[in-house]
């Protein structure tokens, strides 16, 4: 028999995060049991909801994070659930801290990197 997979749309500010995987054995080799293991606060999104409505201006505020962002969410943030056997996150956005992204070293000093960070910084305001 077939089983059926469940797809999971979240409203609102709503966020489905699937957290990083969790250590099964330290480094010194001794496993970890489950009650153990801390929570992980990393995450990558999987899916986000339309936004939050704002009554005062009548509009809708987008969710500043997208699918494929690895986010830092609070150890203690969300509702853990299971979909389809995998375990996810539900989380509202203001839960999320941040967006990790990867740096390329281009052998550049803090001086030129924080410059680059202010055009990216200027173009994507220009841009919104």
């Amino acid at each position: 028999m077939m089983q059926d997979r469940v797809v999971f749309d979240p409203l609102g500010d709503r966020v489905l995060i699937m957290p990083d995987p969790t250590e099964e054995v330290s480094e010194g080799g001794i496993y970890i049991p489950n009650m153990a293991k801390e929570r992980p606060t990393m995450g990558t999104v999987v899916a986000t909801g339309p936004g939050k409505w704002v009554k005062e201006t009548q509009s809708m505020h987008p969710i500043g994070v997208g699918v494929g962002d690895r986010v830092l969410f609070g150890k203690y943030a969300g509702t853990d659930i299971d979909l389809n056997g995998e375990s996810f996150v539900i989380a509202s956005e203001a839960d999320i801290m941040g967006i990790a992204r990867k740096v390329v070293d281009r052998g550049l000093d803090d001086e030129a990197v924080m410059a680059l960070q202010e055009d990216s910084d200027a173009e994507a305001i220009s841009a919104g």
